[in-house]
């Protein structure tokens, strides 16, 4: 790490790559990793706001595998020097989301209607990082459409967003807030 934050490197606009390069700080690999970062900010909002122990702890496991993801991203598969000091990627955890979203619906009713992201503060914080996690996936695949991109960074967010909804629910539900309907006129 460096002994300062600013470097002035990126005075430029221009921004460093892991291992080494640099790209326009408006790439397409900037921006997508520069999101899964902003989701991971966002997620640190929403944890702060959780009050149920259970949920909060889970959430606290995937803020790493975040920065794991962003690593992956923020290198060229081309930089295979650099690839050998990425963390592994949190693939096991999909299937363990997969496990949180069916343990959380079967305690909450039926999904009958859209409904409006909102109720409690902490539901409220979990939405958001829904749609910020919905951006990020975007991005992801935006940039898979132009280089190589770890398939599971893009079922990952996918999952994760599916977590972050259900546990807005589940959060809203525990507190006996229940979901709000939307209804259209």
């Amino acid at each position: 790490m460096t002994k300062r934050i600013y470097t002035r490197t990126g005075d430029d606009g221009t921004t460093g790559l892991f291992g080494g390069g640099r790209v326009a700080k408006h790439d397409i690999r900037v921006e997508a990793y520069g999101a899964v970062d902003e989701l991971n900010a966002v997620l640190g909002v929403a944890i702060a706001w959780v009050e149920d122990g259970a949920i909060r702890t889970r959430l606290q496991r995937l803020q790493p595998d975040l920065f794991a993801i962003g690593a992956h991203l923020a290198t060229p598969e081309s930089d295979s020097s650099a690839a050998k000091h990425l963390p592994a990627l949190p693939e096991a955890r999909i299937a363990e989301m997969e496990t949180w979203i069916d343990e959380a619906d079967a305690e909450l009713p039926p999904l009958r209607v859209f409904i409006m992201p909102g109720g409690r503060p902490d539901a409220a914080a979990l939405h958001h990082a829904r749609t910020v996690c919905r951006r990020a996936e975007r991005r992801v695949v935006e940039l898979a459409a132009e280089q190589d991109v770890p398939t599971s960074a893009i079922v990952y967010l996918n999952r994760l967003s599916d977590v972050l909804f259900t546990f807005a629910r589940l959060a809203n539900h525990r507190s006996g807030a229940g979901d709000v309907g939307w209804m259209h006129d």
